[in-house]
């Protein structure tokens, strides 16, 4: 997953804030834009996502159910953004602030909402949390660990720590799983594994097989899309885990290991110092909680 492939935040901020005061016009106040330009990045964000987000009722605007779900996530990925901005501000005036470098998706959809907890236990410990996939520059970009899908290269000079292997299975909104049994339903994916639904069938025959399969660009967006019950994803464990325990998603399948593992990961320049020990045995303790 690349880091351009996320919607920009400034799209994500004008929806959030229409959606929030249910106006373009006060969002646009709120956010010292004029009407226009949040108009624009509400439309850009639309036709990027490509679902609509907003409907007209009568003078007012609704938002649509898929839209309605969206905000939901938005609003809390905000919410908990602004905390950890906060927070990850005072860490970055001191020397010994550690980076933790982790895959967008898994970032939002897993880590952020669990890093409270280690704060808490944690507070002598300045964390900076920095988004990214693929290969790390370390040493460039000051990162202490990184978490990644051990799908790549690595130096063999590297220090490697498995978290968790990779599970992955269709999940659905609870209103699909008639569509889902009829084996009639859209097959939701990213394009970042585009051969996850092939591989997933052919070790799993006897599954039920989608009509079609539609791609989203990367896979929280692919996991929004079937909360708003656009379609059954063939999803992580790990990004649709909490949706799974509060009942918005379910997993009549259940998941299957698919051959790769998550990781942490250190540069050989260097050893781990006891706060990042800290931090990989507590990453380590909440992948045994999720996971196992």
């Amino acid at each position: 997953m690349k880091r351009s492939d996320i919607p920009s935040l400034d799209d994500l901020r004008a929806f959030e804030a229409t959606a929030r005061l249910g106006s373009v016009r006060l969002a646009a106040d709120s956010l010292a834009l004029t009407h226009g330009a949040v108009s624009r990045r509400i439309t850009k964000l639309s036709e990027d996502l490509d679902f609509g987000l907003f409907e007209r009722s009568g003078r007012s605007l609704r938002l649509t159910p898929a839209g309605e779900t969206l905000n939901l996530t938005v609003g809390r990925f905000f919410n908990e953004l602004e905390s950890t901005v906060q927070s990850l501000r005072a860490a970055n005036r001191r020397q010994d602030a550690l980076v933790l470098s982790c895959e967008p998706s898994v970032a939002m959809r897993w880590l952020i909402p669990r890093l409270g907890n280690f704060q808490a236990g944690n507070p002598d410990i300045a964390l900076h949390l920095s988004v990214g996939g693929g290969p790390i520059a370390f040493k460039k970009d000051r990162v202490d660990l990184a978490i990644r899908r051990l799908d790549f290269a690595l130096p063999e000079s590297w220090h490697v720590q498995r978290l968790f292997a990779e599970r992955v299975g269709p999940v659905m909104s609870p209103q699909l799983v008639g569509a889902f049994d009829a084996e009639d339903y859209i097959g939701l994916g990213s394009k970042t594994r585009p051969d996850a639904w092939s591989l997933w069938l052919a070790r799993n025959s006897h599954a039920k097989r989608p009509s079609e399969v539609r791609y989203h660009d990367h896979h929280f967006l692919m996991v929004e899309a079937a909360l708003a019950g656009l379609g059954v994803a063939l999803s992580p464990l790990a990004l649709a885990i909490d949706d799974i325990e509060r009942g918005r998603l379910i997993a009549p399948s259940g998941f299957s290991v698919d051959g790769s593992h998550y990781g942490i990961i250190w540069s050989s320049e260097s050893e781990l110092q006891p706060n990042a020990l800290r931090l990989a045995d507590w990453l380590q303790q909440e992948c045994v909680r999720s996971f196992q």
